[in-house]
């Protein structure tokens, strides 16, 4: 979405980039871009073309590196967020890696799911709503949500209610995929009226974790991910405020790509793993 950033990839001046896709517009007949300042964003019609070319040019891609590696089967590409990564599919990977020595498994681990339409990736997990352009999508598990703290906050804060909580130091995290809860969506969703959600900010959810067990506020927990910390009292629940998420996780691939025999092995340990998740909710 930046026509300065596509031109230092192509090694060829921004000018050039513009040119190109003003010719491609011309010869449509229509733009393919809305140009918001120094940002881009495509248009229906850029995003009808740009989901065919990317097909197109992702099956090429796949051919190349096939060519190159001599055997496809035994290497694939999954990619999912950063807080995903951390704390369900890592520790999860063992079992894997045992049963399955032969397979390399490369992690494209990224909270931009823009990443996730790079060539070499066959597998993904994200969260949502189980909609996405040119992918076939499988429910692995749903989520439910709360709040989360540090036990020494929790004992200071003993008497806080789920209507107190905008009072009390927030812990934030800006996600990139909007399609991820925050504060504002909680309270909204609960009824709870608030103002401006004050607190410290966070890139990643694993820092606002690490902030809530030091006991420098609360976060919104995600049950099938800080579930081990709970176990261990690392974190625990603050309030009786409990919610479904309104999404949940889902394994996808592109619908229009063949999986490879690796990607076959891996998304059937998923659907295994994600079975056992289901059953110790």
């Amino acid at each position: 979405m930046s026509f300065k950033l596509a031109a230092a990839e192509l090694n060829v001046t921004p000018g050039a980039v513009s040119k190109q896709i003003k010719a491609i517009e011309d010869e449509l007949g229509m733009p393919l871009f809305t140009r918001l300042g120094t940002r881009v964003a495509l248009t229906n019609a850029g995003e009808d073309l740009y989901g065919v070319l990317s097909s197109s040019f992702s099956r090429a891609s796949e051919v190349v590196r096939t060519i190159k590696r001599g055997d496809r089967s035994r290497n694939v590409t999954i990619a999912c967020t950063d807080a995903f990564a951390t704390f369900w599919l890592i520790p999860r990977m063992g079992d894997f890696w045992e049963r399955f020595p032969d397979i390399t498994v490369d992690h494209l681990i990224s909270d931009n799911p823009r990443d996730y339409r790079r060539a070499e990736v066959e597998l993904r997990i994200r969260y949502g709503l189980g909609a996405w352009t040119d992918e076939t999508a499988e429910l692995l598990f749903d989520e439910t949500i709360y709040p989360v703290c540090g036990s020494g906050f929790a004992t200071t804060h003993r008497d806080a209610t789920a209507e107190t909580l905008p009072d009390l130091p927030l812990l934030h995290v800006d996600w990139v995929d909007p399609e991820w809860s925050d504060w504002d969506e909680v309270f909204r969703r609960a009824k709870i009226p608030h103002g401006p959600n004050k607190g410290r900010r966070f890139g990643k959810f694993s820092v606002a974790l690490q902030a809530a067990q030091a006991d420098q506020g609360v976060a919104v927990g995600w049950h099938r991910l800080v579930r081990p910390l709970m176990h261990d009292t690392r974190l625990v629940k603050l309030t009786d405020l409990e919610m479904p998420a309104p999404g949940g996780y889902y394994l996808t691939w592109n619908d229009r790509r063949a999986l490879s025999p690796a990607a076959d092995t891996l998304r059937a340990w998923l659907r295994e793993m994600a079975e056992q998740e289901r059953q110790t909710f």
